[in-house]
């Protein structure tokens, strides 16, 4: 069985995710815009996710929610299934200016 943790998206979020229009290749997350939720162990990521929709107490997984891996594989709830993601990386800092004070 694998081990997961699920990210949930903020719900203020939810209706914007809803609305993107769907883009190749793997979407880049922000880790900003998700609370880390339980760990869930399961066969796979559809395993998982009908675990989160029969056990009571559970927070169902919902689209626009993030299955990572313990791999680090982040995997995407989508309307048709899952999807390959990545978590965003933070922009580098601005280089500071060298300068040079006059002779």
């Amino acid at each position: 069985m694998a081990r997961y943790r699920l990210h949930q998206l903020k719900d203020g979020l939810r209706a914007q995710f809803r609305n993107a229009t769907p883009k190749p290749g793997p979407l880049e997350l922000h880790r900003r815009d998700y609370t880390p939720g339980q760990e869930i162990e399961a066969a796979s990521p559809y395993a998982a996710w009908k675990w989160s929709r029969d056990e009571s107490g559970a927070e169902p997984i919902q689209v626009g929610d993030v299955l990572e891996a313990e791999s680090g594989e982040l995997l995407l709830c989508r309307y048709a299934g899952f999807e390959e993601a990545r978590w965003r990386a933070p922009a580098p800092a601005p280089a500071e200016a060298v300068v040079e004070a006059p002779q």
